[in-house]
């Protein structure tokens, strides 16, 4: 663990929460981890059944958000720098329930697959749409 920036929030918390607050923060990310890779999955496993619903389109929808609020954070998770602030070396979140060559390339792998659903499910779009006419 670091020494925190001047003036940070978690300088109101006391030193002994920190360690449990970042174990949290970890926790929190690696549900997150969980719920959003688990999306991207059953994205994937829908498109190649060619079942496009409501269910693939919320899990799009899950993980699209997930990838705008990433972008806009400047491709750092907005859980970093909370991380950060309890005193961290590094504020990556991924590297305590992950290996570390999984949490190296959770964007090699996982963008990708979620490349491939958008366009297996796009096909499976136009396909209905093209059989309904």
């Amino acid at each position: 663990m670091t020494t925190r920036p001047s003036g940070a929030w978690s300088e109101r918390i006391p030193t002994i929460l920190h360690r449990p607050l970042y174990v949290g923060v970890k926790m929190v990310h690696s549900v997150a981890f969980i719920i959003l890779q688990t999306a991207i999955l059953y994205l994937v496993y829908k498109g190649l059944r060619r079942e496009s619903d409501s269910k693939a389109a919320a899990a799009a929808v899950l993980v699209g958000g997930e990838c705008a609020i990433y972008a806009g954070n400047g491709f750092r998770c907005p859980l970093t720098g909370l991380a950060e602030d309890l005193g961290a070396e590094s504020g990556q979140v991924t590297d305590i329930f992950l290996p570390d060559w999984l949490a190296r390339n959770i964007a090699n792998i996982y963008a990708p697959l979620y490349v491939v659903a958008l366009i297996l499910h796009g096909r499976n779009l136009r396909r209905r749409a093209a059989g309904n006419r």
